[in-house]
């Protein structure tokens, strides 16, 4: 069902732009990363408005000249290449690309330009690497999107990863439940980890991105759950917005993990927001929310051992 779902993207601008009742030339000056937009999520957009939030993140761009520190891998992800679909970067825990599709581009996304591996879905190098490597303890599934690959091939991978001994933890890195919930379906619940304490991760940067049917498909999983959200100039960059949803995430089981500075990917400029103004907000957060629900304020600096906090 899901795929069937997928399949009905909106990958056409002027197509989203006559429903949206848009001028269909705004989305004509920026072609390199393809548009591809859930009709789910679409349909939360108001109609004929320009600065719609959820619009903003899919809107496409021109660059913005004199940005010279944007670039095609901001957080240093090639030189982190350990296997053709494994990062390794951080102390303990390995990133393993298991998709390069997705079910949304999003115009600030970091990996836009990234070289995926090409050819048949298959782990063999990364997971050779991983079980030769004892000091890793947890893995994380990302991409692209993990989601986007089929239960058989997820099942498959899960199984040889519950299979090495020195692995405790599982980690899913997903945006698939914000445009297209119905993946997470009783077969995908079913190959969940028995033995792995596993984690999910949605990425959310707007309160009218969720809604209750999300929130429930989210809490059908019964694991822990956790969002993480970039900082979006003209989306999320005021204290109501992240009020709001940190409210939201919370009132459905989702604990708010991570605000991110924008990683300075060529193409998203538009996005950027002062960090200055990002630590005001979390100050201001703080003030107003419950501690568990102020997310971290991050920036990722490709090198270094960790996420860098920005407060």
């Amino acid at each position: 069902m899901w795929q069937q779902i997928l399949r009905t993207n909106y990958r056409s601008w002027p197509e989203l732009a006559r429903d949206l009742e848009l001028d269909e030339k705004l989305g004509s000056s920026y072609a390199p990363f393809p548009l591809n937009l859930p009709r789910r999520l679409a349909a939360k957009i108001e109609k004929g408005n320009r600065q719609d939030p959820i619009l903003l993140q899919f809107l496409p761009y021109p660059a913005k000249v004199g940005k010279s520190s944007f670039c095609a891998d901001p957080v240093g992800d090639r030189a982190a290449k350990k296997a053709p679909r494994l990062l390794h970067k951080y102390r303990g825990r390995a990133l393993l690309l298991a998709s390069s599709a997705c079910a949304m581009h999003c115009r600030y996304c970091f990996r836009q330009y990234f070289d995926y591996a090409k050819g048949e879905v298959n782990f063999e190098q990364e997971l050779a690497a991983i079980k030769t490597d004892s000091s890793v303890s947890e893995v994380i599934l990302s991409g692209g999107d993990p989601l986007s690959l089929s239960n058989s091939h997820l099942k498959n991978l899960i199984e040889q990863l519950e299979g090495i001994d020195h692995l405790k933890r599982l980690r899913f890195h997903s945006r698939f439940p914000i445009g297209i919930p119905e993946r997470l379906d009783a077969e995908f619940r079913s190959l969940l980890p028995k033995r792995l304490q596993t984690y999910f991760v949605i990425h959310c940067n707007h309160p009218r991105e969720l809604d209750e049917e999300i929130l429930r498909a989210l809490k059908n999983l019964r694991v822990p759950l956790l969002n993480q959200s970039v900082l979006l100039k003209n989306v999320n960059d005021n204290l109501e917005t992240l009020k709001e949803l940190s409210d939201t995430l919370l009132n459905g089981g989702i604990l708010p993990y991570y605000l991110h500075q924008l990683d300075q990917v060529k193409g998203a400029e538009a996005f950027e927001v002062e960090e200055d103004k990002g630590r005001e907000l979390i100050r201001q957060l703080t003030a107003c929310m419950s501690g568990y629900g102020v997310p971290k304020y991050v920036r990722e600096i490709a090198g270094q051992p960790n996420k860098s906090p920005l407060l």
